[in-house]
């Protein structure tokens, strides 16, 4: 099924796009997938992909609204000098990655709990040991030159790191998660089930027991099943804001 955020819109507002952008923010913190005021997630909205949407400087997730999105164009060199400028770490991070990698459409970066758990690893890998970690088999790579701020030094390193179009996640070591997707709805749910699948394994590992690791060829085989399951990010999204336009129908406006 092709979402509505896999096609360039006619909208020069961008609605649909904003309201679909706007409502993953207010999910992800129901979910505790953010931290504070900081983390971010961008939307891009032209064919290249350089023009991208993403949330305001300093702005908690729960009260984000469509409205909010700011515009901005990664080839744009006075993009921090704008009133509204995003916060610098999100430009230096969702600017080169919307610069150097197309298939990125929709970039969020987050510290959700065990997904940094994770990171914070001498061995950050994630072995398929049940399902939802399955689902990431050979489908992530490991950022392991953490050097402080993701200014614009590690925006570019990111970018290179997700030239492989079949890796979609990053376990960023020192730091959090990222996950890229073809849409919103794409995005949000690798983010999801990557941070259920960490804290899975993150808690296995408390328990001192041996693991349960899947065979290659089964990890894989169930990596390329969840790829071709139908539309499950499409309905995840649609439940999602369902449930928001019941209890939170500002984040619309």
């Amino acid at each position: 099924m092709t979402s509505q955020l896999r096609v360039v819109s006619d909208d020069e507002n961008y609605t649909q796009q904003r309201v679909e952008l706007a409502a993953s923010f207010r999910w992800a913190a129901r979910m505790d997938l953010h931290e504070g005021v900081a983390n971010h997630f961008s939307l891009a909205v032209n064919k290249d992909g350089t023009k991208f949407l993403i949330n305001p400087n300093q702005v908690h997730f729960s009260q984000v609204k469509a409205s909010d999105l700011v515009l901005i164009d990664a080839n744009d060199p006075h993009t921090m000098d704008r009133p509204d400028a995003p916060d610098p770490t999100a430009w230096g991070l969702h600017g080169g990655i919307h610069r150097h990698c197309p298939q990125a459409r929709c970039v969020m970066h987050a510290h959700p709990e065990y997904g940094t758990v994770l990171a914070s690893l001498k061995d950050s890998r994630l072995p398929p040991i049940d399902q939802n970690s399955a689902t990431f088999f050979n489908r992530y790579v490991i950022d392991e030159h953490y050097g402080g701020l993701a200014l614009s030094d590690e925006g570019e390193r990111c970018a290179q790191l997700l030239a492989n179009p079949a890796h979609k996640t990053m376990i960023m070591g020192n730091h959090g998660v990222m996950t890229i997707g073809d849409s919103v709805g794409d995005a949000f749910n690798r983010l999801y089930y990557f941070e259920r699948a960490a804290r899975t394994y993150v808690q296995a590992l408390q328990t001192n027991q041996p693991l349960r690791v899947l065979p290659d060829e089964i990890a894989e085989k169930t990596a390329s099943q969840i790829e071709a399951y139908p539309s499950q990010d499409d309905r995840h999204l649609s439940e999602i804001l369902a449930i928001l336009d019941k209890e939170e129908p500002e984040f619309r406006t």
